[in-house]
């Protein structure tokens, strides 16, 4: 099995008591509690949180998502405070093109504080720093908190593409940005903090 090129990133120090970490089917039963406590929130604007939830699908999402990782294709991370998880955040990559997407949602408890757009920035750098060319988010328009994190982190809106996002029985905008390696600020270019 080749090695993974972010092998070496997982865990990542976030400070302040957080860290990222790699899905594991062992963690899969506090990940289904996380998804569930915050499940209203999640099918507003997730496809994936529209079917009822189980401990079943939940371990099977995270053997997938685990085995796309060992093909290079995915960092799944979730985010942990104090050895617990409080959100998700994923990059797909396509070694092809050499792209990624990042994906994330954190607990509503721990909504507004910053936390996603550091756990994002994070995988956000990992990725440049691997030599990807462009790195995307993709959000339904009318999320505006998965929106202000894209801009926090200095994404471009490049489009948004009419009706492309089916959530249950509505169909939402989809807000799509992007940023390349070359606007990438360099560490020394980011504000503090």
């Amino acid at each position: 099995m080749p090695h993974h090129p972010y092998a070496d990133i997982l865990p990542l120090d976030l400070g302040d008591g957080l860290h990222l970490e790699l899905r594991t089917r062992a963690g899969a039963p506090e990940a289904h509690e996380l998804t569930l406590r915050n499940l209203d929130r999640l099918r507003e604007w997730e496809p994936w949180a529209q079917p009822a939830q189980s401990l079943t699908a939940t371990r099977t999402f995270t053997d997938f998502v685990l085995a796309l990782y060992e093909q290079g294709k995915t960092v799944p991370a979730l985010i942990v405070r104090d050895g617990h998880p409080i959100g998700s955040v994923s990059l797909k990559l396509d070694p092809a093109t050499a792209t990624g997407e990042l994906g994330y949602w954190i607990d509503g408890a721990h909504e507004g504080r910053g936390v996603v757009t550091r756990a994002a920035a994070a995988l956000r750098d990992a990725g440049f720093a691997r030599g990807l060319a462009r790195i995307e988010i993709r959000a339904a328009a009318g999320n505006t908190r998965s929106r202000a994190v894209a801009e926090r982190l200095g994404f471009r809106l490049e489009g948004v593409l009419r009706e492309a996002l089916p959530v249950g029985d509505r169909r939402h905008d989809l807000a799509v940005y992007g940023q390349l390696a070359a606007e990438h600020p360099t560490p020394t270019e980011r504000a503090p903090g």
